[in-house]
């Protein structure tokens, strides 16, 4: 029987507003370049302000790692659902038009609390790497009561992001999301999602995984950083315990994924790179698209290194619908 979702994934709600900044505006402010940092509403606003005269933003999204993975993966042909908490503000209405506008389900459609949705300032350097201050407001509280388990149940892929790690009511909502999964038989996959979430937090991540995932997502520094290793190589095997298949995506060297038999070595597009912000989100989105539709693990990750290659060219961090439509046909020849 066909499931109703190919992807069911739950994450941080956040609105994103992207700005191209200096390394020397970095420095001044002593911000840590190339990773998420959580900060509170104070901070963000003393940055926005800090940012006033020296760069305008580019756009607003609504984003969250795993909400970008979610709607490329529909824009892509698949069908998603997206758990998650916003607030009763105008922050959270923006969220909640931009997912449905999308084609994408969600739990936040009723009654929202009061409080303050979540916000990511995502700096872009001239190196097209990406820096995130993120406040998550009310999306710190996500927890098990936003999870729909008929949901869960009708998909054939659950999505943890691994920011959750940081919230503790968060972090047991995607422990209980993986367990619902494992209990009606839905495959599981997560992203280690960031340097510093590997960094600071690897015994949450570990509790995540927990006897270990069917697709496990990371980048290279996220993977040498999570088993303290100082090859790609050895960080793989290391890694291949705690998943059934496993994706490592190396920016301009590629991919190395494993598909629990074989290493492949799925090559990256030569692109210039302006924005960095959404790639490996995309990877994903396309990689789930592909997995869920009948393709091997070396055409998702043909798709899905297509598909970043594609997004690292523009700002922001996700392309207009009909542009994931081309890539599907360049790639897939459908």
């Amino acid at each position: 029987m066909e499931k109703k979702y190919h992807v069911y994934a739950l994450g941080n709600a956040l609105v994103d507003t992207e700005v191209e900044v200096t390394d020397e505006f970095l420095t001044r402010l002593d911000l840590s370049k190339g990773l998420m940092t959580l900060v509170d509403e104070a901070r963000q606003q003393e940055l926005v302000a800090a940012l006033a005269g020296e760069a305008e933003p580019h756009k607003h999204t609504c984003g969250g790692s795993a909400c970008n993975t979610v709607v490329a993966a529909r824009h892509f042909g698949g069908r998603g659902y997206y758990a998650c908490k916003v607030a009763a503000d105008d922050t959270g209405d923006f969220f909640v038009r931009d997912l449905q506008a999308a084609g994408v389900d969600t739990n936040m459609t009723g009654t929202r609390e009061d409080g303050v949705s979540g916000k990511c300032l995502v700096m872009i350097t001239p190196d097209a790497e990406r820096t995130m201050h993120t406040f998550l407001g009310i999306s710190q509280s996500v927890g098990e009561q936003e999870l729909d388990e008929d949901a869960i149940a009708a998909s054939e892929f659950v999505y943890l992001e691994g920011y959750l790690v940081s919230s503790d009511s968060a972090r047991a909502a995607a422990v209980r999301l993986r367990q619902l999964a494992e209990k009606h038989g839905v495959r599981t996959s997560l992203t280690f999602s960031d340097p510093a979430m590997v960094q600071f937090f690897r015994d949450g991540l570990t509790e995540m995984l927990g006897d270990g995932v069917d697709l496990l997502f990371c980048n290279e520094a996220e993977a040498l950083g999570y088993t303290d290793t100082d090859s790609p190589q050895a960080a793989l095997e290391a890694l291949k315990p705690l998943c059934r298949a496993l994706v490592m995506t190396r920016g301009a060297e590629g991919a190395l994924i494993w598909d629990g038999e074989r290493v492949h070595q799925v090559d990256a597009t030569p692109v210039k790179a302006i924005d960095t912000n959404g790639a490996g989100d995309m990877f994903a989105g396309a990689y789930l698209y592909a997995l869920t539709h009948g393709h091997d693990h070396v055409t998702a990750g043909r798709l899905a290194a297509a598909a970043s290659s594609r997004l690292v060219t523009e700002f922001g961090p996700r392309l207009p619908a009909e542009a994931h439509l081309e890539v599907r046909k360049q790639v897939l020849g459908e």
